[in-house]
């Protein structure tokens, strides 16, 4: 909580009860610190007037040539460039996960074009976001953030035509894909001064708590943690790009599609998480509903944070009484 010392709120605080306790455009002081412990709100519902540098587009251009430039590499090399990418990829994937407003940071990780390297560079910030709201620790995080990164370095053995194949892939073309998580774990599994927990995040981000994901059809604790916070992040972000066979899927239905286990059994905890800190920092957002119109998000629904109190114009939608209507992307302005 004291970490909100000297920032500005931008919308009203409010009580469970609808109740106004602090205006918008207030700079936080230490009275207000101690007057929000004592009305039980949590921190990070609040929505704050943008404080960080907004990241460009021209940085995340240039980390994905990195990024590019370094599997390359490896295809034709077979070595992991321990160096590089410490050097070129993870500061700016880790300095980015401190971003303050993630929905930004959502929108300019979104793959838009040369897919396999931006979801590089998109996995790896998401799961390090994650890892921090798990309350990893530095050295774990450090680990986490390079596994992620790493995490499809196998696909540099698939062959170009089945990864960019824009329509559905047939049975075999299926059973080369699955292959890079295997192709993964062989490529960095000899890389010296390379932590063993890597290399098994290649190989199990597709395992499910079910044990019917691959390769291996692993359950439950036989997959390593990381793997399952890995696995999650790498679902947001795919579902969240431009794919060769698919468009972006509204925000509503992969958050519904997530919860409700579409892509698998995955990590019930991890995923209430991940979920439940972007729907709390929804709040003061501005989104565009699947009617087309564009509002901002009032408040939450304590019963079911997933369905929010929207203001569009001098109207005021309540998404858990309305099935006819659900946020389609959060705007980014």
């Amino acid at each position: 909580m004291d970490s909100l010392l000297g920032r500005t709120i931008k919308n009203d605080i409010t009580n469970a009860h609808g109740v106004s306790l602090i205006p918008a455009l207030t700079k936080i002081q230490d009275d207000h610190i101690k007057f929000l412990r004592n009305h039980i709100i949590d921190p990070i519902s609040i929505s704050f007037i943008s404080d960080n540098k907004k990241i460009s587009d021209n940085s995340i251009k240039k980390v994905v040539n990195t990024s590019k430039t370094i599997f390359h590499s490896i295809e034709a090399s077979g070595k992991i460039p321990l160096m590089e990418i410490r050097k070129g990829i993870l500061p700016f994937v880790q300095e980015a996960a401190n971003n303050t407003n993630i929905f930004q940071l959502f929108d300019v990780v979104k793959a838009t074009d040369e897919y396999t390297y931006q979801h590089n560079i998109g996995v790896g910030i998401i799961s390090t976001l994650i890892g921090r709201w798990l309350h990893l620790s530095e050295s774990e995080i450090s680990i986490l953030s390079l596994a992620a990164t790493l995490h499809d370095v196998g696909k540099v053995k698939v062959p170009i035509e089945i990864l960019n194949k824009p329509g559905k892939l047939t049975n075999d073309e299926f059973a080369v894909i699955k292959k890079h998580t295997i192709y993964g774990y062989e490529i960095m599994k000899e890389t010296v001064g390379l932590n063993q927990r890597i290399p098994l995040v290649a190989l199990q981000h597709h395992e499910r708590n079910d044990g019917k994901g691959y390769p291996l059809g692993l359950k439950g604790d036989k997959v390593d943690y990381f793997s399952k916070i890995v696995a999650v992040a790498d679902i947001f972000h795919a579902m969240s790009s431009k794919r060769p066979y698919h468009d972006p899927i509204p925000f509503h239905e992969i958050v519904s599609q997530m919860r409700r286990g579409i892509f698998g059994e995955l990590d019930p905890i991890i995923v209430s998480v991940f979920l439940d800190n972007i729907m709390k920092r929804m709040v003061g957002e501005n989104v565009v509903l699947t009617d087309g119109r564009m509002g901002e998000v009032v408040s939450l629904n304590p019963h079911n944070i997933e369905t929010p109190l929207i203001k569009v114009d001098d109207e005021f939608i309540d998404l858990s009484k309305r099935n006819d209507i659900q946020i389609r992307v959060i705007s980014i302005v």
